[in-house]
């Protein structure tokens, strides 16, 4: 079966319907491109209107990307910086996009985290609860020093 080619101005529509549904890295839509069968002669000129008419826009993606991942998943900055960097964006929209999560917020959505989660393994020893809580919250992406400054106050409190 051959794919159907799309004119400039068609793949323009279905682009703008994409990158308007939600923010989207460059990265996704040269995939996007690609998807539609785009001729790559094409690609810089279709991402240069997109950029234009600001449907694409990398610091906007960065910033909707880290509040949403933060907010929704509770991913701390390592993990939000590293699937950034996955998704080529510019360090230094990386950068802004981390300095947009409120650090007040950020060390009380930890310190939850850390206490929910040493409450629920209450039938270790309290070596292995530690230990389980460090381990889970590097996994969610927080920075290791901030990580045992929190787990060190919640094992003093109890």
């Amino acid at each position: 079966m051959y794919k159907k080619h799309l004119s400039k101005e068609q793949a323009l529509q279905k682009l703008r319907h994409y990158c308007g549904y939600q923010e989207r890295s460059h990265q996704e839509v040269k995939s996007k491109l690609y998807e539609l069968g785009i001729r790559k002669a094409d690609h810089d000129e279709l991402l240069s209107v997109l950029i234009e008419e600001n449907y694409l826009n990398e610091e906007r993606f960065a910033i909707a990307f880290a509040g949403g991942k933060f907010r929704m998943k509770q991913w701390g900055r390592v993990k939000i910086k590293y699937e950034l960097k996955q998704r080529q964006v510019s360090e230094f929209n990386i950068k802004r996009a981390l300095k947009q999560i409120d650090e007040e917020t950020y060390r009380q959505t930890l310190l939850e985290l850390a206490e929910e989660k040493y409450t629920d393994i209450k039938n270790e020893q309290w070596i292995v609860r530690r230990k389980k809580t460090i381990d889970y919250l590097l996994q969610k992406g927080f920075e290791p020093e901030l990580v045992n400054q929190i787990v060190k106050q919640i094992t003093s409190d109890n």
